[in-house]
């Protein structure tokens, strides 16, 4: 049976997609503290049928923001998770922390992945998932990996950094139907080990992990670049993939 709201519009309800803001003490925007999130995450959402909604970090609301949502997206950032919190003794020089929005995005995420709802993580958004599932993240990619590539890649965002190789059978490589294709990167860090079930789906060239998922779950995918600037025909069916999965027609 069709509810009313929709009887009566036509319209059928988007998805309600949860994204974590970025937020600074002040300086750039605002002298005073602020909250922020660049448009591209937002218009991906939209354009692939979801309603997007900005979380500001209120760990004591995380189960208010939850029973609205059908799905999360953990974008990425100019910061690190703190490699406390993946068993590390010693943090490199080049970490930067945002506790606050860690703490928010661990709590949040957790949540809803008890819950088996979808959740898309992005760049930091998946070395986030990657901890929050039992792994661990490689801290300085320059100081761990042999002749790696130039993940902080130094043309703009909006080109291929490098290309990634798709694991066969993997959800990736369902979504996107190719066994490789291009990518930006804006990264220091990536995933080290992986948890318990978690499956690798895509790697760089280097080696460096580009892909993570868990198989068990409705919909749990992080990926290392972001598709939200839709360098390829593959990130768009990422985003068409998860809001799918969330309930979009």
């Amino acid at each position: 049976m069709v509810p009313p709201a929709e009887q009566t519009t036509g319209i059928m309800k988007r998805p309600v997609i949860g994204i974590p803001l970025d937020s600074e003490e002040g300086g750039g925007y605002s002298k005073f503290p602020w909250y922020a999130l660049r448009k591209n995450y937002i218009e991906s959402v939209v354009a692939a049928g979801g309603l997007p909604v900005l979380l500001p970090h209120h760990p004591e609301l995380i189960d208010d923001y939850v029973a609205g949502l059908d799905g999360l997206l953990v974008p990425g950032g100019a910061f690190d998770v703190d490699p406390a919190l993946f068993g590390a003794s010693s943090r490199h020089e080049t970490v930067v922390l945002k506790e606050g929005r860690t703490a928010f995005e661990i709590g949040i995420t957790r949540r809803m992945l008890q819950l088996d709802r979808p959740v898309l993580g992005i760049c930091g958004g998946q070395q986030l998932l990657n901890v929050i599932l039992g792994g661990t993240l490689i801290q300085h990619i320059p100081d761990e990996i042999s002749q790696p590539l130039a993940h902080e890649q130094p043309n703009p965002r909006t080109e291929p950094g490098h290309m990634v190789e798709v694991l066969a059978d993997s959800l990736l490589h369902r979504i996107t139907g190719e066994d490789s294709f291009p990518v930006n990167s804006a990264h220091h860090q990536a995933a080290a080990a992986v948890g318990p079930g978690v499956l690798v789906s895509a790697r760089a060239p280097d080696g460096v992990i580009e892909a993570i998922e868990q198989p068990d779950a409705a919909f749990c995918l992080g990926v290392q670049w972001h598709p939200e600037y839709h360098i390829s025909a593959a990130d768009t069916k990422i985003f068409d993939a998860f809001l799918q999965a969330c309930g979009a027609k």
